[in-house]
């Protein structure tokens, strides 16, 4: 018996009625079904529900029922303790979610089966300056400005050597999987998800140099704010905390990857070719 953790996205009618069936195909398989966060009570099974500090690493599959969004939530969930997660598309073609609705319980039965593949992909840890905990992301870290009209001043030191400093509308320090992110939004460049790299982006630079650029996993990114104004960081699309002027944060390669379910139809030079309307020759 296998137990499998779901999250679903509650804002999208789709995802309610197919959680529904879901777990009762699960449960009568014989194998065990937890909910994460309010996924229980849209789909009345309280019975089911789990909080946060549930989760561990007696989970055998977690299931997001979403978009790229609901991946990311799962993955910030479980992949500290090297749990896969499955992705079930009910959103826009994504980068993450690979299985569509359709096909969800033959997906679910070939993994059970062992008939998958596990993607490692690279996730940042950044410990900010006065935190007694790093926190981990799959696409991107954002330090970015507060006020509107106003830039803010970022100093970079790459292994301990001062690189360079930003006046900037934001930074984005952003891994391969986050490359399709924010980070192409501002002209970042396009990484196969599989590989391991560390993509420094600016966001609307001051500066001759507005070039991204591209770093070894292996090195560590210390980010001062500079005088005179503050900053906000964002991990995934969220607002974590202010940062004072004065106050720095560390960004290396987590050491724990997600580990994302594949079934080899994903391919990312296929999703690329949708989502950019290439066509062949």
């Amino acid at each position: 018996m296998s137990r499998v953790a779901a999250f679903i996205n509650t804002n999208r009618p789709e995802a309610v009625d197919l959680a529904n069936g879901l777990v009762e195909w699960i449960e009568s398989s014989g194998h065990s079904c937890s909910l994460i966060g309010d996924s229980a009570s849209a789909i009345n099974r309280e019975d089911l529900a789990i909080s946060d500090n549930e989760i561990d690493d007696s989970i055998d599959l977690a299931v997001a029922l979403g978009g790229d969004g609901s991946i990311l939530y799962m993955v910030r969930e479980v992949s500290d303790y090297g749990v896969p997660v499955m992705g079930i598309n009910l959103g826009r073609m994504g980068y993450l979610t690979e299985i569509e609705p359709n096909l969800a319980q033959v997906r679910m039965q070939e993994f059970f089966a062992g008939q998958h593949t596990i993607e490692e992909r690279m996730r940042l840890e950044i410990l900010i300056d006065g935190e007694p905990k790093p926190l981990r992301a799959l696409n991107e870290a954002v330090i970015e400005k507060i006020d509107t009209g106003r830039t803010v001043r970022l100093g970079l030191d790459i292994n301990g050597d001062f690189f360079t400093s930003y006046a900037t509308d934001g930074l984005i320090v952003a891994t391969p999987t986050g490359s399709t992110a924010y980070s192409l939004s501002a002209r970042g460049p396009i990484v196969d998800p599989m590989h391991r790299a560390l993509l420094l982006t600016p966001v609307a630079p001051h500066s001759l140099f507005d070039r991204a650029v591209v770093l070894s996993p292996d090195d560590e990114l210390r980010i001062e704010v500079l005088p005179d104004c503050n900053a906000s960081i964002a991990l995934d699309g969220l607002i974590v905390t202010q940062l004072e002027v004065g106050q720095s944060l560390i960004c290396t390669t987590a050491e724990k990857p997600a580990r994302l379910v594949s079934f080899g139809g994903n391919n990312f030079h296929r999703v690329l070719k949708e989502k950019f309307g290439l066509s062949d020759r």
